[in-house]
């Protein structure tokens, strides 16, 4: 009994120390973290794998909670910054009449949390809330890197068209750029036809929560109309700065 609970410490530990980090961690750097062996926590690893509580990056060693462990531990801060942002979003739709978002950093990637889009249009982007996307193929992803703690070397920057960023060093540049002008544009870097742009979202006290913006048709939305509301959408959601 005392080593199954022994057991359950650890693994508890292992847990937690997932759930606090802002990037993925490997196997290794858990086992200088907490002081545990090798093979003790390879097992308490699978162990937690195997019920769920925790999971692998695809094609990689490096672990994050999985989507259930996600779900459960932050969805009353989601359900609050929805909450928050619903009139945000309707504002920025008004502005642009394109659908706008409000995306937050999840499981190393872009997660839509709510949108907006009340225009009568036949034509229109698809229903995202819930969906993922890779954070260097979007305005959103970028601003998520640009204002967040996410390390570059760790993206995989997968082709998706070939206007896609896959080189790091001019990813980095791009980078530099969100951080410089406080908007990203993301323009056919993830399907064709389709654009977006985005801007960092505060809080009350400055901290960095998550990224609001507009994505649609690339035939409505050039790169000089992008840039334009790229200025605008920023005064509006963060009017102090």
């Amino acid at each position: 009994m005392q080593n199954q609970n022994k057991s359950l410490t650890k693994g508890l530990s292992i847990l937690k120390e997932i759930m606090r980090s802002s990037k993925p961690l490997t196997a290794n750097t858990l086992c200088q973290r907490l002081d545990i062996d090798k093979s003790t926590m390879s097992r308490l690893i699978t162990t937690l794998v195997h019920e769920e509580f925790i999971e692998y990056v695809e094609n990689s060693k490096e672990i994050v909670l999985s989507d259930l462990m996600r779900n459960i531990v932050y969805k009353k801060d989601r359900d609050r910054i929805i909450a928050r942002t619903q009139g945000l979003l309707d504002e920025i739709f008004y502005l642009t009449q394109e659908c706008a978002y409000i995306g937050v950093l999840d499981n190393h990637s872009v997660l839509y949390l709510n949108q907006v889009d009340k225009s009568k249009r036949v034509l229109k982007t698809r229903d995202s809330v819930g969906l993922h996307a890779p954070l260097h193929t979007n305005g959103f992803g970028k601003i998520l890197v640009a204002f967040g703690e996410v390390d570059i070397a760790t993206i995989a920057l997968k082709k998706y068209t070939p206007h896609t960023i896959t080189n790091e060093q001019k990813f980095t540049e791009e980078i530099e750029l969100v951080r410089q002008r406080g908007y990203a544009i993301g323009h056919e870097e993830h399907e064709f036809g389709l654009c977006s742009l985005a801007v960092p979202y505060f809080d009350k006290r400055g901290d960095f929560v998550g990224t609001v913006g507009i994505s649609g048709l690339s035939v409505r939305l050039p790169l000089e109309t992008l840039h334009e509301y790229g200025q605008k959408i920023f005064q509006l959601v963060n009017p102090t700065l």
